[in-house]
C-alpha cells in the first residue's frame, strides 16, 4: 500500500496560480501511474489529470487542458500540478491518487476505478 500525502492548496484570487504537491510513500513510486482527481462543493469526484509511471505521457479533462500540468519527479516520490490562470469553478478538495496495478498503460483512462491509493485531499478556494 502506497501512502500519499497533499501539500500547497490554499485561497487564491481567479487568474492566479498554485502549486500542489503530493509525497508518496510505502511503496515503488516510480512504477506507479499517478493522478489528480478533485471534488467540489456537492458535487462527485472527477478525474483532472494523469501521468504515466515514466512521467513520459500526461492527459488532462477538458476542464483544464491548457492551464493545469501535471509532473512526477520519482527521485523524490512526488508529484505535482501546477494550476495556472484559476477560475472560481476550480473551487475543490484536490486529491492526488496512484493506480492500482503497476506498469498501467491506460493513462487515458478518466475512470476513477484505475486508482487504488488516495490521499487526504488539499482545499483548494478560487475567489472571484
Amino acid at each position: 500500500q502506497v501512502q500519499l500525502v497533499e501539500s500547497g492548496g490554499g485561497l487564491v484570487q481567479a487568474g492566479g496560480s498554485l502549486r500542489l504537491s503530493c509525497a508518496a510513500s510505502g511503496r515503488a513510486f516510480s512504477i506507479y501511474g499517478m493522478g489528480w482527481l478533485r471534488q467540489a462543493p456537492g458535487k462527485e469526484r472527477e478525474f483532472v489529470a494523469a501521468i504515466t509511471w515514466t512521467g513520459t505521457i500526461t492527459y488532462y479533462a477538458d476542464a483544464v487542458k491548457g492551464r493545469f500540468t501535471i509532473s512526477r519527479d520519482n527521485a523524490k516520490n512526488t508529484v505535482y500540478l501546477q494550476m495556472n490562470s484559476l477560475k472560481s469553478e476550480d473551487t475543490a478538495v484536490y486529491y492526488c491518487a496512484a493506480d492500482a496495478r503497476p506498469f498501467y498503460s491506460g493513462v487515458y483512462n478518466n475512470r476513477l476505478e484505475r486508482f487504488g491509493s488516495w490521499g487526504q485531499g488539499t482545499n483548494v478556494t478560487v475567489s472571484s
